[in-house]
């Protein structure tokens, strides 16, 4: 069985409202999707931490970092896996120095 509930069209109409404004406000705060199939292969992700891609292979196996398989031989990276290893891990790019304490 079905339940009906009746609600007069005015507070039918603000409810909706209430919906589309809500819905603008997520979308004015969501963060920007990155675009899909962006990744960097394993020299380019190493050359983004500032590591060698020995080390990075290395953080992959033990499962710090979270790879995608491109091919049979290939793993690619995405930039926000590698932004969020960085801060995890305290790594910085090649370029920043770090400040001394």
């Amino acid at each position: 069985m079905q339940t009906v509930v009746l609600i007069p069209e005015p507070e039918w109409r603000q409810i909706v409202h209430r919906l589309d404004q809500l819905e603008q406000a997520a979308r004015a705060t969501a963060p920007a999707a990155e675009p899909a199939g962006q990744f960097l292969n394993v020299r380019q992700a190493a050359a983004h931490l500032g590591m060698k891609p020995d080390g990075l292979r290395k953080a992959r196996r033990a499962g710090r970092i979270q790879g995608v398989r491109l091919n049979e031989k290939e793993w690619g990276f995405r930039p926000a896996e590698l932004t969020r290893y960085q801060n995890r891990y305290n790594r910085y790019p090649a370029t920043t120095e770090r400040q001394a304490a």
